[in-house]
């Protein structure tokens, strides 16, 4: 069956994930610019980005706040979506501080 995904074209042919990403369940927020957001679940994350299950679509190259209980928002570029989840690179990477406060 095939999965109806957008992904991003990486101009600098770059590596998609600089860092590997951490596995996790954490209840999040995920906002669009102007917008009031959704609840999301994050599954993974690293310092360079996180994948997060949501229920609202978002357009790949919207930028996006994420946000979790406690902690500081986080802005973030989603580069896919497909099948109910998306993938975002953080504007600016997460210190290894905070990445150890969330768990990843």
């Amino acid at each position: 069956m095939p999965i109806d995904a957008r992904i991003a074209k990486d101009p600098s042919g770059a590596e998609r994930r600089g860092q590997p990403r951490s596995a996790v369940e954490l209840d999040a927020h995920v906002r669009e610019m102007g917008t009031t957001g959704t609840e999301a679940r994050v599954l993974n994350i690293s310092s360079d980005g996180f994948m997060a299950e949501t229920s609202t679509e978002h357009e790949v190259g919207a930028r996006v706040w994420l946000i979790l209980p406690g902690r500081e928002r986080a802005s973030a570029i989603v580069r896919w979506t497909a099948a109910g989840k998306l993938g975002a690179q953080f504007a600016e990477p997460l210190s290894e501080e905070a990445l150890g406060q969330i768990g990843g």
